[in-house]
């Protein structure tokens, strides 16, 4: 998901004290996502309620986020929209892969292959319109703000860092950067280790931040041929160009300036359509984003937060609990004024 921009960034190690007291607009369906792949029994079936509806969603909104808040980060959720039409063939694309994938996870589970039961059941991971409604009703409980944007999650979470109402867009994808957040960081909601595709081998995974400005001096170009670069790569909107990867990208727009002239030298100047290259700048230089939110923590309600997850979804009412004690925290740390 998202654009491959490789090593091209200039990124560094951070910690959640480092971030504390800063407000993070979160892409709320790359966290969910995250949620529904990783928080799954060893089988790679998805934590469930006794009626059989998944709630690994509502497990890691509630414990991330109060370890979020507990570091000092003042959150905020911010769900996609509408999709660009450019974006259908990519969002076929993954349907069919994930469809793809649930067939795999129940054919390994037949054969008691639990490796590849787990592997293909993350790649399964879907958000449906439930998910998103249970989300958002938990984020409301909690007291903590969302916002709907009315197209590209990323692209609003970008919009609100540049006006100064965040510091930083927190996504795994650099489209963020494209979109032209002054901050990304990445890993926000991951900690601890993380296991390498296909191998026994476990590398450890730290929160890293992506300054815009940063990797735009080091690599001597400006957004707009970042963006250039992305489209060539091939982007959510777009296929790119064929044997064109990060590094080749990179080189061509420094040498050339622009799509259009890099194309040109290369013999390729059809390639890309036209109208199609003029949209996909569009869609991350002159983005659909809107001013409707407003961003306001209020102390979690309690009484609501257990009814939903413990009388409703058989969650450890104690663990539900100390969750919330995280939130008290915070609220203490910085004072009823500043935060609520």
């Amino acid at each position: 998901m998202g654009v491959n921009l490789g090593d091209l960034l200039t990124k560094e190690k951070c910690s959640l004290k480092d971030l504390s007291g800063k407000i993070i607009a979160i892409d709320a369906y790359n966290a969910l996502y995250q949620f529904l792949s990783i928080i799954r029994q060893r089988d790679g079936t998805p934590l469930m309620d006794s009626q059989g509806r998944i709630t690994s969603h509502l497990s890691g909104l509630l414990y991330r986020t109060a370890n979020l808040v507990e570091s000092g980060i003042m959150p905020v959720y911010v769900f996609d929209g509408a999709p660009h039409p450019l974006k259908a063939k990519t969002l076929a694309e993954r349907k069919e892969i994930r469809e793809e994938a649930e067939k795999e996870w129940k054919e390994a589970l037949e054969k008691g292959d639990i490796e590849t039961a787990r592997k293909k059941a993350q790649q399964a991971s879907r958000i449906t319109d439930e998910i998103l409604q249970q989300s958002k009703k938990l984020l409301d409980l909690l007291g903590i703000p969302w916002v709907q944007a009315p197209s590209e999650g990323e692209a609003q979470a970008s919009y609100m860092a540049r006006k100064g109402d965040v510091y930083a867009v927190a996504s795994q994808d650099a489209d963020s950067l494209l979109f032209g957040a002054p901050v990304l960081v990445r890993n926000l909601t991951i900690s601890g280790r993380r296991k390498l595709p296909n191998k026994q081998v476990y590398i450890k995974i730290e929160p890293e931040l992506v300054k815009l400005e940063e990797t735009l001096k080091n690599l001597g170009v400006t957004r707009e041929q970042l963006v250039d670069m992305a489209i060539l790569i091939g982007t959510d909107f777009n296929e790119g160009v064929e044997g064109i990867g990060p590094k080749k990208s990179y080189d061509l727009i420094k040498k050339y300036g622009n799509i259009e002239n890099a194309l040109e030298a290369i013999g390729k100047h059809d390639a890309i359509d036209e109208n199609t290259l003029k949209t996909v700048r569009e869609i991350f230089l002159e983005p659909e984003v809107t001013d409707d939110y407003k961003l306001e923590w209020h102390p979690p309600d309690e009484k609501e937060v257990i009814a939903m997850l413990c009388d409703e979804h058989q969650f450890s009412k104690d663990r539900v609990m100390t969750a919330l004690q995280k939130f008290q925290r915070m609220k203490n740390m910085f004072g009823q004024s500043r935060l609520f």
